[in-house]
């Protein structure tokens, strides 16, 4: 029997070689460090996500829709003048003044006036018989079908309680002042003047863009 035989064994095994058995297996410490870094990586994968997707449901999503809600704001459109159509002017307009009430001289008075506020002066008298005292209200403005948009608001201005009225038969591009009963003056010149500007100021549109916000 061996020196190197353990006792009790006899001769049935025999230990060969110049290595002896262990009876545990070595430590392998570098794949322990290695398994602790990566455990160590993934829970720090973890824990960033779940910020992440913290940050999206509370205060993440108001971010991002103030930032969008400022690039919109740059975007918006700022209204700008743009020019309304050509209305004429008063000189440009010849205005017929009839007396429809019983007070005389009364058209005669109201032409004097409306020709010192630039308007030209056509026929002056009495009204016919389809408007003679049968007119309750301050008066009655009658232009032909074309003057509805053009010169017709523009002699509104001088007395803006008065009915306008188009005629589609009507010739010529003359205006029929007709002065009913109710009638006492014209509007005030500076009233009219106000009015007569604002009519002629240009209409706001969105043209140009701006910052507003």
């Amino acid at each position: 029997m061996s020196m190197l035989t353990p006792p009790g064994m006899g001769g049935q095994y025999r230990i060969t070689g110049d290595k002896y058995p262990r009876m545990r297996p070595p430590r392998r410490r570098g794949r322990l460090a290695f398994g602790l870094v990566a455990s160590a990586a993934v829970l720090g994968l973890i824990g960033w996500g779940t910020l992440q997707l913290i940050d999206v449901f509370t205060g993440g999503g108001k971010k991002a829709s103030a930032a969008g809600s400022k690039a919109d704001c740059t975007t918006k459109a700022s209204p700008s003048p743009s020019p309304v159509a050509a209305l004429p002017e008063p000189r440009s307009i010849t205005v017929n003044v009839y007396n429809a009430t019983p007070r005389s001289g009364l058209a005669k008075d109201t032409a004097d006036e409306l020709k010192k506020r630039g308007f030209k002066i056509g026929d002056v008298g009495n009204a016919s018989k389809e408007f003679d005292k049968k007119i309750k209200g301050t008066g009655i403005l009658l232009g032909p079908t074309s003057s509805l948009g053009t010169s017709l608001p523009v002699l509104a201005t001088q007395l803006t309680t008065a009915e306008r009225r188009t005629d589609v038969a009507r010739k010529g591009a003359a205006l029929d002042l007709v002065l009913g009963d109710g009638f006492k003056a014209l509007t005030k010149k500076a009233d009219a003047d106000r009015a007569l500007a604002k009519l002629t100021t240009p209409v706001t549109t969105s043209a140009a863009s701006k910052k507003t916000c």
